[in-house]
C-alpha cells in the first residue's frame, strides 16, 4: 500500500466520523500516514492537501521522508502551527484521537486557534489511523517477518550463552548486545529475563538475581527492524525439573498451541483468548493466568486488536499478533510462552518458529 492510499483511507475513516480533517500527532501514526520519522511533528488531513509540520532539525529528512505531503517548517510547537494553520483553512471541524491526546495538550490545541472557534473546531475522533494499522499491508509484513526471524536467531544464540550463575541483567545485556550487531535499531521494550521465584512475575524486568541451577528462566524480548517491532517468549528450565513444573510447562504449551490453531479470519479476539484459557481451566491452573491472550504488534509493541476474554472484535486478514498465555505461581515459579501471528486467508502462521518443547539446559 502507497502512502497515498494510507492518506486516502485515513481522509475516509475522518469524513464517516463527520469531521472535515484530521489532526494526527502521535508519531507512529504520522509515520504511517507520512512516512516522516522525526520526533517532532503534527500532521493535518483533508479531503485534498496533507501538510506535515516540524522543526528545523528535519528540514532535508521530512522532505526526503514524507514524499507527497507539502511539509512546513516552523519554529513553533508543530501542534500549535498546525492549529493555526486549520483555522486559517476555513476548516469547521477537525477530528481528534483523544486516546493519544493529554488535557494538557487538547488545551494547547484550542489556546493555538481564535477564541469564536476555540469551542467548536476539535472533536475527538477516536483511534482512526490506529485501526488502520490493525491490518497490515504485502511490505509491513515482509519487514515484520525478517524482525521476528531476528529475534528466533537470538533465541538461538541465548541457548549456547546463558548458565547458571549468570545475572539476569548480564543475560539481557548479551541478548539486546547481539541484537545491535545483527543490525536491529534498538529493543521493543526492556527486555525481560526472570528467572526462579522471579519467573512468577509477568513482567520481571532483568536484575542482578543470578540464574539457578535448577528453576525456570523466561525471556520475553522483541527487536526493531526497519521501523517495525518484533515480539517473542521462550521459557526454559536449568537442571532437573521439580514436582509440578514439567506438567506446568506441557498444560502452558498446550494452551499455547491451542490458540494458535484456531486463529482466522472471522474469529473473535475473545475466542482466542477462551482457546487458550479453557485449556488452563482443565489443568485446574486458569487461576494463575493473569493477564490477556495477546495484543497487535506493529510500529508499536502495543497495537490492537487486544486478544482478551470478551472481546468480540473480529481478526482480520493481515493483522499480526502476540499469542502469550503463561501462568505465574507467586513463590514457586512462572513460565510464558508467546509467538508472533499472522492472520491468513486459510488461518494463522506463526512467524517466530523458535522450538517451544522443553528445554532443559
Amino acid at each position: 500500500m502507497t502512502l497515498g492510499n494510507r492518506k486516502k483511507n485515513a481522509v475516509k475513516a475522518a469524513t464517516a466520523a463527520k469531521v472535515d480533517a484530521l489532526l494526527v500527532t502521535h508519531l507512529p501514526d504520522v509515520r504511517y500516514v507520512s512516512g516522516f520519522t522525526g520526533s517532532n511533528a503534527a500532521l493535518v488531513l483533508t479531503g485534498n492537501r496533507a501538510v506535515l509540520f516540524t522543526d528545523g532539525r528535519y528540514t532535508a529528512q521530512a522532505k526526503a521522508e514524507a514524499a507527497g505531503t507539502r511539509v512546513v517548517i516552523e519554529k513553533k510547537p508543530a501542534v500549535t502551527a498546525a492549529c493555526e494553520w486549520i483555522e486559517r483553512a476555513g476548516i469547521q471541524r477537525c477530528g481528534f484521537d483523544a486516546a493519544h491526546t493529554t488535557v494538557a495538550a487538547l488545551e494547547a490545541m484550542r489556546k493555538a486557534v481564535t477564541s469564536k472557534v476555540r469551542r467548536s473546531l476539535f472533536h475527538p475522533v477516536g483511534a482512526l489511523v490506529a485501526a488502520l494499522r490493525e491490518v497490515k499491508d504485502a511490505d509491513e509484513i515482509s519487514r515484520m517477518r525478517v524482525a521476528a526471524a531476528l529475534g528466533c536467531s537470538l533465541f538461538d544464540q541465548m541457548l549456547s550463552i546463558i548458565e547458571p550463575g549468570m545475572t539476569e541483567i548480564a543475560v539481557a545485556a548479551e541478548l539486546e548486545h547481539q541484537a545491535r550487531l545483527a543490525g536491529a535499531e534498538g529493543m521493543s521494550f526492556d527486555t525481560i529475563v526472570a528467572s526462579g521465584e522471579r519467573s512468577a512475575l509477568p513482567h520481571g524486568h532483568a536484575t542482578t538475581a543470578k540464574l539457578p541451577r535448577q528453576g525456570f528462566v523466561t525471556l520475553d524480548f522483541g527487536v526493531i527492524l526497519d521501523g517495525y517491532c518484533s515480539d517473542m517468549t521462550r521459557t526454559v528450565h536449568m537442571g532437573n525439573a521439580l514436582p509440578g513444573e514439567h506438567e506446568a510447562y506441557d498444560a502452558v504449551l498446550e494452551a499455547q498451541e491451542a490458540a494458535v490453531a484456531v486463529v482466522a479470519p472471522g474469529v473473535t479476539a475473545g475466542d482466542v483468548d477462551e482457546a487458550a484459557r479453557s485449556v488452563l481451566r482443565r489443568a485446574k491452573l486458569d487461576r494463575f493466568f493473569t493477564h490477556s491472550t495477546g495484543h497487535g504488534v506493529g510500529l508499536e509493541i502495543h497495537e490492537g486488536p487486544r486478544l482478551a476474554a470478551k472481546q468480540t472484535q473480529p481478526l482480520a486478514e493481515g493483522m499480526v499478533i502476540t499469542i502469550e498465555p503463561g501462568i505465574y505461581i507467586p513463590g514457586r515459579f512462572g513460565l510464558r510462552i508467546e509467538d508472533m501471528v499472522l492472520v491468513t486467508a486459510t488461518g494463522g502462521e506463526v512467524l517466530t518458529p523458535s522450538p517451544k518443547a522443553w528445554i532443559q539446559l
